[in-house]
């Protein structure tokens, strides 16, 4: 899916905003949009379709899609998929009538967590999936599969592989477009994303993959460097490290989107983010949001030496 050597998918938009008590207005949400686009990002989780009573931080989507599908965001790349989550049929049904084009399905591995949070268990929510697939591709939808809890669950605690790898192979075989491999809670290591990711590769290539880790033990960006080793190339990250989940208590963050592309700029590899105007859009979007900057260390030293002209932060 990546035309460049390491694809970025900005999350913050939906997962990081969609954690945070504070809810953001339409106009500032346009704006975050339009200056990440702006930035090089070229993959952004822009919004989800779910009830705006349970979700008011999402209530908007909507209003947001309809407003780019008439209002491109300008990206130096080209153009910006926006992606969408989804949750069930009407959340498909709210998507397609306000005009996207890139939509996700989401399940966990853990039974416990997946009914916290959807209210069903793996296998029920595979049988709406399928439905969903079929209804997507009807209308030529791109779609995007998450899978929560790969490493661990806060109610059932550390995940075997192997179920592990059952779960994701389901998730492929829907026929996703790309699948997130996602450390909900942090407790990942670079070995144990070995042990997932290196049979997962084997058998389905890298193409379809791309791994979404939190920063719960400060494992994140190791885990990341493990998985670039290994071949993936695609990487879900989010502004200021914004992002959680309410139905995982004590988790973390995202991994920040300044500390991964910092790490890859560093390395010199290409991810196609300007990284002075990232840093800039998340200061400004902290200050909107008159929240303290604390998850990102990247962000934190940018911050720190931004009057300085330093040339670690160009």
């Amino acid at each position: 899916m990546s035309e460049l050597p390491v694809q970025i998918f900005e999350v913050g938009p939906r997962d990081g905003l969609q954690n945070e008590k504070q809810i953001l207005g339409l106009a500032d949400k346009i704006w975050l949009v339009q200056a990440l686009a702006a930035a090089g990002l070229r993959d952004l989780e822009t919004g989800s379709f779910v009830r705006p009573d349970k979700v008011p931080q999402m209530a908007d989507t909507e209003a947001l899609a309809q407003h780019f599908v008439k209002h491109p965001p300008v990206n130096p790349h080209g153009s910006t998929r926006m992606w969408y989550l989804v949750p069930n049929q009407k959340g498909l049904e709210r998507a397609i009538a306000s005009g996207a084009t890139h939509v996700a399905f989401f399940t966990a591995v853990s039974d416990s967590f997946n009914k916290k949070n959807i209210g069903k268990s793996v296998d029920e929510s595979f049988v709406e999936m399928k439905q969903l697939m079929i209804d997507a591709k009807k209308h030529s939808l791109k779609v995007r599969g998450y899978v929560s809890t790969v490493w661990g669950c806060p109610f059932e605690g550390r995940i075997a592989p192997a179920h592990a790898l059952l779960v994701l192979e389901k998730m492929l075989e829907l026929g996703v477009d790309q699948l997130s491999i996602g450390d909900t809670i942090g407790v990942a290591n670079p070995s144990g994303v070995k042990e997932i990711l290196a049979p997962l590769i084997r058998a389905h290539g890298v193409e379809k993959m791309a791994v979404h880790f939190h920063d719960t033990r400060g494992t994140a960006l190791a885990n990341a460097l493990q998985s670039y080793e290994l071949g993936i190339r695609a990487f879900d990250a989010s502004l200021g490290g914004l992002g959680g989940c309410p139905f995982a208590p004590g988790a973390a963050g995202n991994l920040a989107t300044e500390d991964l592309v910092y790490f890859f700029k560093e390395m010199g590899i290409e991810c196609g983010v300007n990284y002075r105007a990232l840093c800039e859009t998340s200061v400004e979007l902290f200050k909107r949001m008159k929240k303290t900057i604390h998850s990102s260390k990247a962000l934190q030293a940018y911050v720190a030496n931004c009057t300085k002209n330093s040339v670690w932060d160009s």
